[in-house]
């Protein structure tokens, strides 16, 4: 297994949106294969025909596309090998590891009823295990997998360590229906063993299919993957993630205007550590994952340290990667896209937009000063700075800056003399200053509005305010 290149999947059935377990799940599929030079692949386990749906299966797609997380080659879809599946079960029946049980519903229902009532356990146990073909009857049956009956099998686990599990607990398993076709728990099987799967990495409610999953690998005399069952993720009350711990889907995420970079990063460090790392890169990532870094214990969503992840990648970003973001953001919830104006000030703009901002959301808040359109209106708070002293004040700045050199240093020359002049510190003239420029009372710094406004723009906002 080690001399084989990594080959990882993410295999989600499309039966609604990408559940952000899931995300993190492909995530450290991708990161695993990624930091090794290997493939990470998608399946589609769309079997479930009642329930997997095209826009179920492009809102995944969606999904991992906003996350950064890139699979090799096309999606593949299970439900389009049934053939294959059906063909290997077949094989199992050649080789004796399977059966065919032709006990009927009503018959299963009855041995049940009988087991509980006698508090033995429910487990099928199928009266066709062992009868020669020649005495089968001409009637419907399902294939049945042959578990062993005594002892017990033990499987490594990457995170898990040693997991156990008693055989006597183990049930014939369906392999296909009485109609023919394959479960699920056989396609799964076959689907990794085709496409080459090395390391199987998913959520640890899997763990108990592993050990029913294995009596097919062992049957076929396949070699089989590293198996690591990941712990899943719980809400803040220490319950399992649900819709009542707030946004569940990758979808809600994207839509509340979190960055892709902090959220793959926020994802990574939630049930996985590296040193006492918080802050890193893909970069970062990619060389330092590793299953051995997977912790046993489910791990707790905080919204305020993905709030803080992603204010250090907004931060951090490049002002272009940000803005192109950002319009991604503004198309993916159909707001008003950008015009070149208000690009051009944004891109501009960005060095004192992105310091303190969690989201896009909070991005665009900040940026209200130079998406607003003229005249400004200010807000209550910021009213209150714009009285007639104010007023008087500000239409004497305008000539002031009309000639001035563009620049930081000359503006706030030019503001600081003003204000001395009217026995004013600096600071009590920002409070007009914002109200005119932005028309709120918090902004970033006067002078850099001003810069990023232009003179042109700065000084029409100006005679707007001094009336």
């Amino acid at each position: 297994m080690s001399d084989r290149p990594v080959v990882t999947r993410f295999a989600p059935s499309p039966t609604g949106a990408l559940h952000i377990g899931g995300a993190r799940t492909a995530l450290f599929n991708w990161l695993y294969a990624r930091g090794r030079g290997g493939k990470f692949l998608l399946r589609i386990e769309d079997t479930d025909k009642t329930r997997s749906t095209p826009e179920n299966r492009q809102a995944i797609l969606d999904g991992l596309t906003w996350l950064g997380l890139d699979w090799d080659g096309e999606p593949t879809s299970q439900a389009a090998n049934a053939a294959r599946h059906s063909d290997v079960a077949h094989e199992m029946l050649a080789k004796g590891a399977a059966y065919k049980c032709f006990a009927t519903q009503d018959e299963i229902e009855a041995f049940r009823e009988q087991a509980r009532e006698a508090k033995t356990s429910t487990l099928y146990r199928s009266p066709w295990r062992d009868v020669a073909d020649a005495d089968h009857p001409d009637l419907p049956y399902v294939v049945r997998l042959k578990a062993p009956r005594e002892g017990a099998t033990t499987l490594h686990d990457a995170v898990q360590g040693d997991v156990t599990w008693q055989n006597d607990q183990l049930d014939d398993m369906i392999l296909l229906r009485s109609d023919g076709t394959p479960v699920y728990m056989l396609a799964v099987v076959v689907d990794d063993h085709d496409m080459g799967v090395t390391h199987i990495i998913r959520g640890d409610d899997h763990l108990a299919n592993a050990f029913r999953q294995n009596l097919i690998y062992d049957a076929m005399g396949w070699d089989k993957p590293v198996l690591a069952h990941i712990p899943l993720i719980f809400g803040p009350d220490g319950k399992k993630l649900s819709k009542r711990h707030g946004a569940t889907g990758a979808a809600e995420y994207q839509a509340m205007g979190y960055p892709a970079a902090g959220m793959r990063n926020y994802l990574t460090r939630l049930g996985w550590s590296h040193g006492d790392d918080e802050f890193f890169t893909d970069e970062q990532a990619r060389a330092w994952f590793d299953l051995d870094g997977i912790g046993k214990s489910p791990s707790r969503f905080d919204f305020k340290k993905l709030d803080n992840i992603c204010g250090q990648h907004i931060a951090a970003a490049t002002d272009a990667a940000l803005l192109h973001e950002l319009e991604n953001f503004l198309a993916a919830t159909g707001a008003t896209p950008l015009d070149d104006t208000r690009r051009d000030r944004m891109s501009r703009g960005m060095y004192c937009l992105k310091e303190r901002a969690k989201t896009f959301p909070e991005l665009i808040d900040k940026a209200h000063f130079l998406l607003a359109d003229r005249p400004i209106v200010p807000d209550e708070k910021s009213a209150r700075n714009l009285d007639d002293v104010s007023r008087g004040i500000l239409k004497e700045l305008t000539p002031q800056l009309q000639n001035a050199s563009w620049n930081r240093e000359t503006l706030e020359a030019a503001v600081a003399d003003l204000a001395e002049g009217h026995g004013m510190t600096l600071g009590k003239l920002a409070g007009p200053l914002r109200a005119a420029l932005a028309g709120r009372a918090a902004t970033p710094s006067v002078f850099d509005m001003m810069l990023v406004l232009g003179r042109d723009e700065t000084l029409a906002r100006l005679k707007d305010a001094a009336g």
